[in-house]
Parts: structure tokens; C-alpha cells; sequence
């Protein structure tokens, strides 16, 4: 009774927190004896598995990785291996020619362990998977064409406020390159010559591992740059993040128009709306415009993020709001309006399982000037019989992306040091 007590406790909290439990009920254990319990708890024996999923997960963030098999039938882990590489995969699958489908993201180690160790089994990409690429590659792109955004949010009628000022200094208000005194933000600055330095030692045929080297850069810094199509697109993440003055612009427009002019004023009345800064943040905005006026209305481009998620939601389920803005960022962009498209187009393919139409919609991205999605396309392309199963088949990987964040779970309860063979034990245990 008192083992099956403490190989409970030793299962749901691991060494030294399973220990501590176990004294607050009175019994005496040292964290070493109830790991020393758990390795020796045996492992749950499983049926035959028809259909499997597979996915990575993390041990040390950046560092180590393993890889959770999931019997999708069940809704049960099956087992934990080390590593995300093919040779382990594909010995354990040579153990189980009973699987008929693998479910898979697009990873190529997971790819060429299936096709060695279960020739006979139908793999079948993600959906899910494929539709985060998908945002992913929009995001590059909205990222590449943001400028576009910024110049159509921008433009708006003439009023006759803007008439009666015609004769003052316009006013510019800091942008997110500059800072309110109109000079070069250090990150803007910095970003523009690495990414030139980068591209001119590409240019040189210079690898990027040399680049990292001779620039002082971590190599996913170096790819980041290299891989960039242009200058925008690095600088659109630095230079469009969120402001806690945004939502208050409108107001402070407003009252300096009317005339007040006082900042202490001003910033005092923004406090009472909610404003959480402090009044050198209200006196830096308007520093500028001492001698212009204000605009009218400001009216600033929505985050690139923000254009991402409209692209990538169903009109049926935008705001009346979000959907007409939107539209004026499709009509102020035909390249945006084409990766719109797209993505209606493949979301169109998963809701109505037609892997078939796969091809045609490859060839059509193709034939656009949209690089980031060219790479999307191009990685489908090597995969591209799972990316059609995937397509056409009711199986996923959901379950799997349970497991995984239950892994994430467990390691908060006391697991987060674990060894390999301690959280797999956890992991089946129970």
C-alpha cells in the first residue's frame, strides 16, 4: 500500500516536490528513493497501432529535443524517443509494420524515418501545420508590403481645418524610424547596415557561417538576414510595435486643435481616460508640433500582425470594422489582395478536404511575385503526396499537439529537470 502511495506521489511530482508532499503526510522519503521508484515502475503495455502521430518537443528549449509517438485511435502516448532524427524513428516503426498512417508535420528527418522503417504506411501532413507555414509566409509578406499599408492609412480628404493651416509648417510626427527629435533610431540604423553588410558578403559568395563569423552574428541572425527579401520586411516587426499612446492620439489630436497647448494639462486629462505613461511620453509625441498643428484625425496603419489575422480569418467572421479596412488594404495593394486570394483558396482546400485542387494551386502561386510564398510552395513540393493526404484525410495531428503541451504541463509540476527516462516514465505512467 505505502509503495503504491509514494510511486503515485513520485509520478505526479517527481524527486524533490514528491518528497516535501510525502513529509507533509507523515512519511519520511528521500527524493532519490521515489525516483528510484519511478524507473522502476514497468511500462503500460499497448495494443497494435493502425494509425500514429509524431511530433518533437523540447527537453532544453534550443538545446535538446525528443520525439512523442501518440496511437491517434486511442488518444494515448505510446512511447518517448530521444532525439528528432530519422535512424531512431524509423527502428521503431520497423517494429511496427501493423501502422497503416503516419500523421506528421513537414519536418524531413520524420519524413525519411517513415519512408524507411514503414514503407507500407500513408503519411499524411498536418493541416494544422500547413495552414501556421501558410501565416507564416504572410506574414513575410505583409511584412515586405507593409509601406503600402502605411501610405494608403495615411491618405485621407482634405478638410477645411487643413486649409486654414496651409500656411504653417506641416507637422511630422515621430515616426517609428526616427525618434522625436528626427534622428535615426539606434535599431532602424543598426538593422539597415547589417542587412546591407550581409547581403553585400553574399554578394561576394561568402557562406553564412563565414559571414557569422567575420559580423560577430549568431548564424540564425545571419539566415534571418540573408533569407529577407528586402530592407522592409526586417524592419517592419522593429517599427511597428504597439505604443501605450496609441488609443489616446485621437484625443490629444483633438484637444491641441481646440487650442490647449499645456502638456501638464493634457496629461493629466489622459490619465483620468486610462493613460498608464507618464508625461514625458505625452511631451515627446507633441514636442514637434510647438509651431504646426495637428491632423485632424490620426488615423494609423493597423500592425502588421493585425493584417495578418484578418488575412488569414473568413470574411464570414471578420467585423463589419475589420473587413472594410481590409478591403482598402486589398485595393491598395495587389500583392496583398493576391496572397488574400491564396489563402481563401487553401482554406477552401481543407475545409472541403480537396488535396486534388493541390497542384493547380501550387502552379497559380508560382506565377505571382510573392517570394515568400514561392518558399512555402517549393517546401510543399517536396512533400507533396503527405501534403495532399493531409489535404483530403480526416486525420490530424491534434492529439498530438495535446501530448505535447500536457509534456509542457508536467514539467511545470516538477519535471522541468527531468531526465529523458524519467519524463517518459510520467509521460506512459499514467
Amino acid at each position: 500500500m505505502l509503495r503504491s502511495v509514494l510511486l503515485f506521489i513520485a509520478c505526479t511530482l517527481a524527486g524533490r516536490p514528491g518528497a516535501r508532499f510525502a513529509n507533509l503526510l507523515g512519511i519520511q522519503v528521500a527524493k532519490d528513493t521515489l525516483l528510484h521508484l519511478l524507473r522502476t515502475m514497468p511500462d503500460r503495455r499497448e495494443g497494435p497501432v493502425r494509425v500514429l502521430g509524431v511530433d518533437d518537443f523540447a527537453l532544453r528549449k534550443g538545446d535538446s529535443y525528443a520525439t512523442i509517438l501518440v496511437d491517434l485511435e486511442t488518444r494515448r502516448a505510446i512511447d518517448v524517443l530521444p532525439g528528432r532524427e530519422a535512424e531512431p524513428w524509423a527502428t521503431w516503426l520497423a517494429r511496427h509494420p501493423e501502422v497503416e498512417i503516419i500523421c506528421r508535420d513537414r519536418a524531413g528527418a520524420y519524413a525519411e524515418g517513415a519512408r524507411t522503417g514503414a514503407p507500407q504506411a500513408m503519411q499524411v501532413a498536418d493541416g494544422w501545420h500547413l495552414w501556421r507555414n501558410l501565416a507564416e509566409a504572410v506574414e513575410k509578406t505583409v511584412g515586405s508590403h507593409h509601406t503600402c499599408i502605411r501610405s494608403a492609412f495615411a491618405t485621407r480628404p482634405i478638410t477645411e481645418l487643413d486649409t486654414a493651416r496651409v500656411r504653417r509648417p506641416p507637422f511630422d510626427p515621430p515616426d517609428r524610424t526616427s525618434d522625436c527629435l528626427g534622428r535615426p533610431r539606434l535599431l532602424v540604423a543598426r538593422t539597415k547596415d547589417r542587412y546591407a553588410a550581409v547581403q553585400q558578403r553574399l554578394a561576394e559568395g561568402k557562406s553564412l557561417t563565414a559571414i557569422g563569423r567575420e559580423l560577430r552574428l549568431d548564424h540564425s541572425t545571419v539566415r534571418r538576414f540573408a533569407r529577407a527579401t528586402s530592407i522592409d520586411e526586417l524592419l517592419v516587426k522593429a517599427v511597428n510595435r504597439q505604443s501605450i499612446l496609441d488609443e489616446y492620439k485621437s484625443y490629444l489630436h483633438q484637444r491641441w486643435n481646440e487650442g490647449c497647448h499645456d502638456i501638464p494639462r493634457l496629461h493629466r486629462e489622459v490619465r483620468e481616460l486610462g493613460f498608464p505613461g507618464d508625461i514625458q511620453t505625452v511631451r515627446r509625441y507633441l514636442r514637434r508640433s510647438k509651431e504646426s498643428g495637428l491632423p485632424a484625425s490620426p488615423r494609423p496603419a493597423p500592425r502588421p500582425r493585425r493584417v495578418v489575422r484578418w488575412i488569414m480569418t473568413g470574411p464570414d467572421r471578420l467585423t463589419a470594422g475589420d473587413a472594410l479596412e481590409l478591403k482598402e488594404i486589398r485595393a491598395a495593394c495587389p500583392h496583398l489582395d493576391v496572397a488574400a486570394r491564396h489563402v481563401r483558396d487553401l482554406a477552401t482546400m481543407l475545409h472541403d478536404r480537396r488535396g486534388d485542387l493541390l497542384p493547380d494551386w501550387m502552379d497559380r502561386v508560382l506565377a505571382d511575385d510573392l517570394p515568400a510564398l514561392h518558399s512555402l510552395v517549393t517546401g510543399l513540393r517536396r512533400h507533396q503526396d503527405a501534403v495532399t493526404a493531409g489535404l483530403s484525410s480526416s486525420w490530424s495531428s491534434g492529439q498530438v499537439e495535446g501530448q505535447v503541451t500536457r509534456i509542457k504541463l508536467i514539467k511545470r509540476q516538477g519535471y522541468g529537470r527531468a531526465s529523458l527516462d524519467l519524463l517518459r516514465k510520467r509521460l506512459l505512467g499514467l
